[in-house]
């Protein structure tokens, strides 16, 4: 009998290699069918995937993928192109290419071929992105285009009336300029505090509360732009003359801010309640998480937790003492949903289980105490740990090869995760909600509190020297990160496993996320959008649970003895810096050659500031308890740290009190606060 080694070899006779021709790297698959060793005129099939190219090469692969049995190359094409080129430049290569067609007659096989690719692949550019076209400044491209467009078939022929239909609101657009201008924007009043009443939330039914956020919810998460979520557009997001990209992402970012402060404002805002009666909204609050649960909302679920976790909230030693035990312990288990442990794979495992399962998979006490309509549920899942994949994997894969070639394999893996959220995004279309005009008032009336505004109401109820936490003080302690690009030469990925949860980007992210527990930069960091209201100080990030605080991670000595290998040790602090838009926590990395006035360059850049002005600042690490530490003008930033925190301040010289913010002395007010914004990477941890 022969050995089972053998027997698969006979049975799959495939050969994987690279060939690199006329500026475009492909990876080829040769299948050859059992037994084809020994006949040489056997049939071989041969699919070609492109792994990199230079960017004229990659659009024309547009017309041509089919033919090389690349078929998902336009897809992915489309729905990440943004990230190397503009559409004006796929625009023009295209259509250089359509002014010199192969063939001398139409009617010859090789004219056939090409008609049906340009066809296929402006089909599903305009069906799938009519906002490319839409955006362009001027019609002059797409009139270039529609007469070089195949004249043999219907499908052609609709496609040049759409595509003229789209020059013409353009042509419109562009004889009245200013027609946007002249309009006014309505914006919602800014709430009176004065009418606000707190306490209202009591009277209206958890499931109905949860109903309503789950509609707002998921109508944003339809009308979500999936590229919008790609690193290397969201992290460029606060630059200047980018204030309206990856609006969608925004317009989410808004939504888990306004009900995070909703549950901060409702239960901080009625200062004179007794505890007993303060615990019942924080009751409510839970019972609301839970239907959101029920309904498969984990962003509402997410915004609620996170605002419970709060210090303001988390602090009111009193007011959880009177908090039902087994309202509480529901509360934990919702938390440790979204545990960032090992890169939040708990929550990852329930959008595999339930992503487009008709309902939750809930204990029968769940489901009968928060029943759910029978009519099809969809998944809104928390957009920020597709926001921490792509960021991770904008920062640890290399754009382009060491020859200059863009690397495209990097634009598959991205798809993988834009793939995920598209699926979720056909579970939420079908789904029907019934507006509550009384809840939607009162929810928009929800005065914003600014993070000063919410800790003088947390000490008015309870005075700092008689609250304390629930539990013992979370610690956040800093580890060895070894470098990055040591994992990205064993990465492998498969490009038909798009919607699958445990598809190879999560074994990309699972090898980095043996040193990172969390994203490398800001992910739902700051919406730089006109707010609503007259505070913009708003701010949402997730924190760590209550009473499991299983954050730390202890580093010994590791991260001074481990210092001998093939590179530099690394390690990811959050640098903080009081400009006019907030207090903003931007991650950079730092290496152990790293001196400081590097470190404080790289932080003016991430804050987009002048990095020449790094003489005129000082680094500072933010100890616990209101205790600092000023980091030598000219030492080394990763030796010179101490392993108690990832927070830092830039400060100037010439200022001894950051402005707008508390004095850090204060250990109350200075305590390690959850931004209300889904921070960046606040924790790495060690391979070991």
């Amino acid at each position: 009998m022969l050995p089972t080694w053998l027997r698969c070899l006979m049975c799959v006779q495939s050969t994987v290699v690279e060939e690199e021709e006329d500026g475009v790297i492909y990876t080829v698959v040769i299948k050859q069918p059992p037994g084809s060793l020994s006949s040489p005129t056997s049939p071989v099939s041969r699919c070609q995937c492109v792994k990199a190219g230079t960017e004229e090469k990659l659009v024309l692969h547009l017309l041509r993928s089919f033919t090389l049995g690349d078929s998902s190359f336009i897809t992915i094409f489309l729905a990440t192109y943004r990230s190397f080129t503009s559409t004006e430049r796929v625009l023009d290569i295209l259509i250089d290419r359509l002014e010199r067609p192969p063939g001398d007659s139409s009617r010859c096989h090789a004219r056939k071929s090409f008609n049906k690719a340009v066809c296929t692949v402006f089909i599903a550019w305009l069906s799938e992105y009519p906002e490319d076209f839409k955006g362009l400044r001027e019609p002059s491209r797409l009139l270039r285009l529609a007469p070089l467009l195949p004249r043999d078939s219907s499908s052609a022929a609709d496609l040049r009336a759409r595509l003229l239909r789209v020059a013409e609101e353009l042509s419109e657009k562009a004889l009245l300029p200013n027609a946007c201008k002249d309009m006014k924007i309505s914006r919602s009043p800014s709430p009176d505090p004065s009418k606000f009443e707190a306490t209202t939330i009591l009277g209206f039914p958890s499931a109905s509360i949860a109903e309503q956020l789950t509609r707002i919810e998921t109508e944003l998460f339809v009308r979500l732009v999936p590229y919008h979520c790609l690193g290397s557009l969201w992290s460029q997001r606060d630059k200047k003359g980018r204030e309206g990209v990856c609006w969608s992402v925004r317009a989410t970012v808004r939504q888990f801010n306004r009900l995070a402060n909703a549950v901060l404002a409702s239960c901080l805002w009625p200062t004179r309640l007794r505890s007993q009666q303060r615990a019942r909204l924080l009751e409510k609050w839970i019972s609301v998480a839970e239907a959101c649960r029920a309904r498969k909302n984990f962003s509402s679920l997410y915004a609620i937790v996170s605002a419970l976790q709060s210090n303001p909230i988390h602090r009111l030693r009193r007011t959880w003492q009177d908090t039902d035990r087994e309202a509480t312990r529901r509360y934990e288990e919702l938390s440790e949903i979204f545990s960032d442990k090992d890169n939040y794979s708990q929550s990852r495992e329930l959008l595999k289980e339930e992503g487009t399962s008709k309902y939750a998979n809930l204990d029968n006490r769940l489901s009968s105490k928060h029943p759910v309509r029978s009519s099809a549920q969809g998944t809104v899942p928390y957009l920020g740990i597709f926001l921490t994949d792509l960021t991770m994997l904008d920062t640890a894969v290399k754009d382009r090869l060491d020859n200059g070639y863009i690397n495209f394999d990097k634009r598959r893996r991205e798809f993988e995760v834009l793939a995920q959220i598209r699926l979720l995004q056909s579970s939420c279309k079908n789904c029907v909600f019934t507006k509550d005009e009384v809840f939607l008032r009162w929810y928009h009336s929800v005065p914003t509190l600014t993070e000063e505004q919410s800790y003088r109401l947390s000490n008015e109820i309870e005075a700092p020297n008689e609250a304390g936490p629930r539990g013992p003080t979370p610690t956040v302690i800093i580890t060895q990160c070894p470098d990055l690009s040591s994992s990205r030469s064993s990465l492998t990925t498969d490009a038909d496993g798009f919607f699958d949860f445990s598809s190879p980007v999560n074994n990309l992210l699972s090898k980095l996320t043996k040193h990172m527990r969390s994203p490398s930069v800001s992910c739902l960091d700051v919406d730089t959008s006109p707010p609503i209201t007259d505070s913009s100080s708003a701010k949402l990030a997730p924190c760590t649970p209550p009473k499991s605080h299983r954050r730390s991670a202890s580093c010994g000595n590791n991260a001074a003895n481990s210092t001998q290998g093939s590179g530099p040790d690394m390690r990811i602090i959050r640098i903080r810096m009081d400009l006019q838009d907030g207090n903003l926590y931007r991650s950079i990395l730092v290496t152990s050659n790293d001196k400081t006035p590097a470190a404080v360059s790289s932080a003016l850049e991430k804050h987009n500031q002048d990095p020449k002005e790094a003489s005129t600042y000082e680094l500072i690490q933010l100890l616990p308890e209101g205790k600092e530490l000023v980091i030598p003008a000219t030492g080394n930033v990763f030796y010179a740290m101490t392993s108690s925190s990832v927070d830092f301040l830039l400060r100037r010289k010439d200022s001894s009190t950051p402005l707008g913010s508390p004095s850090i002395s204060q250990s109350e007010t200075s305590a390690t606060y959850p931004r209300i914004k889904a921070k960046g990477r606040r924790l790495v941890r060690t391979l070991f």
